[in-house]
């Protein structure tokens, strides 16, 4: 062959993994096919012998030999007297093959030649690696920090492939270094012109799902469940799991001996705190597990308006809430209901909100966050206590205490 150029792009893509002998040979014989119709005006009288082995191939013309002055269609047909030049025994009316030089279809030709061929072979690349990772969304995926972004982090697997883990899709506490190796799901791919966009996430609720099934040899099997999993990353997570066998205890076995086995998936995940909780049908006893680690002293469900009112000790309010909200926020997302505090007694009590006439919004938002949200829930505590425990200066609690009290002394 003479171009050297087409041969050695033809070497470059001959041994990639990504691509069959098959395939190879049916994207070049499309690529030089579409040259010799832009050349000739057809390619059905064309032969065309690819060698994957030696990096060659070969394009041989069949034409008709027709009189000479005779010649109808210079593609398909030659004259005697051109065809005996090839051959001296021709005769009209035999076919001759007579062989295409590379050089013969212009080097402009060749060189859009090899831009398709490249073009061809990197598309069919990344529709291979699309479907590769289409079939892996939803699973654990480990790669290579390659290049930290502000808004992003780029991974490349072992095969050099670009995963691109987003700021939002990472646990607040993560921190990497380039060489880190990064677990994660992959959680989307799509082809955005001829590319595939693979994002990984670790944040994702599923991520800690498939952690239980990779760490947990008994939800591995089948044997233990995971109904449901909610979390917010790096800080809380609740985990509902299932057993359909009554000698496993599936909170057990997901914890293990003194948290042995949940340690791991722990320290994953940026010391995010988790709650393993038996999961049950039965509403009402699944709403008081999911409140963990408060003690629900009743519940009153309204199925119609998916809300559920809980009742609990004073003392037990603030644990059933959580740091920030969390707790009562996650047990709502993992039963679907919207669920009401009320403290024991709370028929006596007056809701906070009620007093906004005298006390601005944004003080009894303080209160809230603490889970303090009636005025015998904060009479209850020390001044002292709630000046820790809020941004609220002595001198604003005492005037809320004064106003709160003058609710009872009435």
């Amino acid at each position: 062959m003479e171009n050297l150029a087409l041969i050695d792009s033809f070497s470059e893509f001959k041994d990639d993994k990504q691509i069959d002998r098959v395939t190879l040979m049916a994207i070049l014989e499309d690529v030089f096919r579409n040259a010799l119709k832009k050349k000739y005006g057809s390619d059905d009288n064309f032969d065309i012998i690819v060698n994957p082995d030696k990096g060659d191939l070969e394009i041989w013309r069949n034409r008709i030999v027709v009189a000479d002055g005779e010649v109808e269609d210079p593609n398909e047909e030659i004259s005697l007297s051109a065809a005996q030049k090839i051959e001296p025994d021709f005769e009209i009316g035999e076919d001759v093959s007579e062989e295409v030089k590379l050089i013969d279809l212009g080097r402009r030709s060749i060189l859009a030649l090899r831009q398709n061929l490249i073009s061809k072979i990197h598309e069919h690349d990344n529709t291979i690696i699309y479907k590769q990772f289409k079939d892996l969304e939803g699973e654990i995926y480990t790669a290579e920090v390659h290049h930290i972004r502000h808004r992003a982090v780029i991974l490349l697997d072992d095969e050099g492939n670009e995963i691109i883990l987003p700021k939002e899709k990472q646990i607040p506490s993560d921190f990497f270094r380039k060489g880190d190796n990064v677990r994660g799901i992959i959680e989307s791919v799509d082809l955005k012109g001829n590319k595939p966009t693979i994002i990984m996430s670790r944040a994702n609720p599923v991520f800690l799902e498939k952690l239980f099934e990779q760490e947990i040899p008994e939800v591995f099997d089948g044997l233990i469940t995971v109904k449901k999993v909610v979390r917010i990353p790096g800080e809380k997570a609740k985990v509902a799991v299932d057993s359909y066998d009554d000698r496993i205890d599936p909170v057990g076995a997901c914890v293990g001996m003194k948290g042995s086995r949940i340690h791991g998936i722990v320290r994953e995940l940026g010391n995010e705190n988790i709650d393993v909780i038996n999961y049950t049908s039965n509403l009402t006893l699944y709403i008081t597990r999911a409140l963990s680690p408060a003690k629900v002293t009743s519940v009153k469900i309204d199925e119609a308006k998916k809300r559920a009112e809980v009742i609990l000790r004073p003392e037990e309010v603030s644990k059933a809430i959580g740091r920030g909200g969390h707790n009562i926020r996650l047990a709502g997302q993992l039963t679907g209901y919207e669920i009401d505090v009320l403290r024991e007694g709370a028929e006596e009590d007056v809701e906070l909100t009620e007093f906004s006439d005298e006390i601005e919004g944004w003080i009894i938002q303080e209160f809230h966050k603490i889970g303090l949200d009636t005025a015998k829930s904060v009479l209850e505590h020390d001044i002292n206590d709630l000046v820790k425990r809020t941004d609220l200066e002595e001198e604003t609690i005492r005037d809320v205490i004064n106003i709160l009290k003058e609710e009872f002394e009435e």
